[in-house]
């Protein structure tokens, strides 16, 4: 239900009506282009914002209270999203499931309604939200949330807290390919959570979804030590780490009747967060002159930092 409270005293946000007609829109101030799906994006403290979701945004940032034992997912749009969450609830849940995968909420529940999105998921009032966290759903062990906003806009408290970060990157040819999307610039999405995972490694895991699509094994035996859930010995052997690679591969999970009607996060059905998943796709969209363009603005923006892509396995 949408939270009407508070809309005439927040300066950002306004009626729909008052957006088209006009009158006192503060978002008129700000930067416009149109999103991939024809949603306006306006930008936001640096970053591209759906109009809808600012006030949401705000309220993140200013009443999410991070715990040092979450767990933050964040990503660009189109970048690997929907895989991340089926894979980090897997692992961090595996105990509830080993021996029932049968019964595995991945089975009937869209990833992204297990791990919610904040910026989406949070209402602008606190209250209604047990003082503005969503949490996880309670019966599981892990407090894991989502998110696709840029570090530097991320609240105060997941960033002084010992709260974990894993961020996963897709090479910006795939993504460019998946759409215009918000929450970017890309360069400056990606080099944030980058730099700080050099900074603080212990606190930022920086995964690339070419290296998930390579090698899954060791990806997610990574990904488990980082959450301090580490695969045992005992379980490598039983083949506990195949079994959720299985459970949570990306053409496995396409089929699935849940994933393939529906709505999880609204605007977008389910099927829409299956698009192919293959790296390397772009080729066939991009013309030559397009790709060293694109060559030249990825030397501009992220030369010197040490981030390099795989463009293709």
């Amino acid at each position: 239900m949408e939270n009407t409270q508070g809309r005439e005293s927040n300066p950002i946000i306004r009626d729909k009506e008052e957006e088209e007609d006009g009158h006192d829109n503060p978002l008129a101030l700000l930067p416009k282009e149109k999103g991939w799906i024809g949603l306006d994006l306006y930008l936001y403290q640096g970053f591209w914002c759906p109009s809808m979701e600012i006030q949401r945004v705000m309220s993140f940032q200013q009443h999410f209270k991070a715990q040092d034992t979450d767990l933050i997912l964040a990503t660009m749009p189109k970048s690997g999203t929907t895989w991340l969450k089926a894979l980090t609830f897997a692992i961090a849940n595996r105990h509830r499931y080993t021996n029932t995968l049968s019964q595995h909420p991945l089975l009937t529940s869209n990833p992204h309604n297990l791990i919610p999105l904040q910026e989406i998921s949070l209402s602008a009032n606190k209250d209604s939200h047990q003082g503005g966290r969503i949490l996880n759903l309670s019966n599981f062990q892990s407090s894991i949330f989502s998110t696709h906003m840029p570090y530097h806009s991320l609240p105060n408290s997941i960033k002084i807290s010992n709260c974990h970060i894993v961020y996963l990157c897709r090479n910006p040819y795939d993504s460019f390919v998946s759409g215009v999307i918000g929450f970017g610039p890309f360069w400056d999405n990606v080099l944030g959570y980058w730099k700080e995972s050099l900074k603080r490694p212990q606190k930022v895991l920086f995964l690339m979804y070419e290296d998930l699509k390579e090698d899954i094994i060791f990806q997610m035996k990574r990904l488990a030590e980082f959450m301090s859930v580490p695969f045992s010995l005992e379980e490598e052997s039983e083949g506990v780490i195949e079994e959720i690679s299985r459970l949570c591969n990306f053409n496995n999970m396409r089929e699935l009747e849940v994933n393939k009607t529906g709505k999880s996060i609204r605007h977008f059905e389910n099927k829409t967060f299956f698009r192919r998943g293959e790296v390397g796709d772009w080729i066939n969209h991009f013309t030559p002159e397009m790709v060293e363009r694109l060559n030249k603005v990825i030397e501009e923006k992220l030369g010197g930092s040490g981030l390099a892509f795989k463009t293709s396995l």
